[in-house]
């Protein structure tokens, strides 16, 4: 072989260095290979779906260190994959990021291609809310999802809603979604069929213990107070007390809480939800109607 080395060597030599630097995963990938794969065939400028394809695709010197020098700077970074490649991929789409936003990786992203939440929506469902839109994926997913629906994704953050422009001018569909900056509720302009949100939730004792790649990402974007449910208590409180300028009748919330199940059902202990099935168990998002908020 001599120096070459194929597309497959050097995602096992790469992923055995992400390895022995015992770097942290979760976002977009959950083990050293993936993780590799996706560096090296970004660096390499291959289709990141078709490892096969590529495979026993020999690799020149030069194009070897580039992707040393990667996944050098994954290491000594520490930053998630998603901010070195710019890109991260939901359902199959891709969707660019950076620093101003959290790496997208939402179980409501697969409730929405798999169609799970669509028995409880109807023919009159057109107005949806992304609160907590971040770098705009649900947003986009959700338009994609239903063709008929108008999207607003609402964000506290300029910088994260400055990334989410991007995304919607990359799937065109500018005409379709809107970006509003909102603390929580405050300045959204409802009342929407269907509120999606993937609010901040990781309580304080989990946000001491993360690994180094989540605090890259910005911290308002993950830590809600001491149990994590600062932010939802303060939506469920603001729908409760508005609910007609924020549901309609038949409306429902779909809630992303992580592993915050416990915490949720404690903050929440008569609030009848749904629990949705995702590839991560039944506890990381929940479903609950206008009218179970205000029963």
């Amino acid at each position: 072989m001599g120096d070459t080395m194929t597309v497959i060597q050097l995602i096992e030599q790469s992923a055995d260095r992400l390895e022995q630097a015992q770097v942290g995963y979760g976002h977009g990938t959950t083990n050293a290979f993936d993780e590799a794969a996706w560096l090296v065939m970004w660096r390499l400028g291959l289709p990141i779906d078709d490892l096969d394809g590529a495979a026993d695709q020999a690799v020149s010197p030069d194009q070897t260190e580039q992707v040393r020098q990667l996944i050098e700077e994954r290491i000594t970074t520490r930053k998630p994959a998603a901010y070195l490649t710019k890109q991260a991929w939901l359902q199959g789409v891709p969707f660019y990021v950076d620093e101003r936003a959290i790496v997208p990786r939402s179980f409501i992203a697969e409730l929405l291609a798999e169609g799970t939440i669509d028995d409880w929506l109807s023919d009159k469902t057109r107005r949806v809310l992304d609160l907590c839109t971040g770098n705009g994926s649900l947003a986009v997913l959700a338009a994609m999802a239903y063709p008929d629906v108008t999207v607003d994704g609402a964000d506290i953050s300029p910088d994260a809603l400055a990334v989410a422009r991007i995304n919607v001018d990359q799937h065109q569909l500018a005409d379709r979604i809107t970006l509003l900056q909102s603390d929580g509720l405050q300045s959204v302009k409802g009342p929407y069929d269907l509120i999606l949100c993937n609010p901040p939730y990781v309580n304080a004792q989990s946000m001491k213990a993360l690994p180094a790649e989540y605090k890259a990402e910005p911290e308002l974007a993950l830590a809600s107070g001491d149990d994590g449910m600062d932010f939802t208590r303060q939506l469920i409180a603001d729908l409760r007390a508005q609910p007609d300028r924020y549901m309609t009748p038949e409306a429902v919330l779909v809630l992303e809480i992580g592993n915050e199940r416990e915490h949720f059902e404690r903050a929440f202990p008569d609030l009848p939800v749904f629990w949705l099935p995702t590839s991560s168990g039944d506890d990381q998002v929940l479903l609950v109607t206008r009218e179970a908020l205000l029963a």
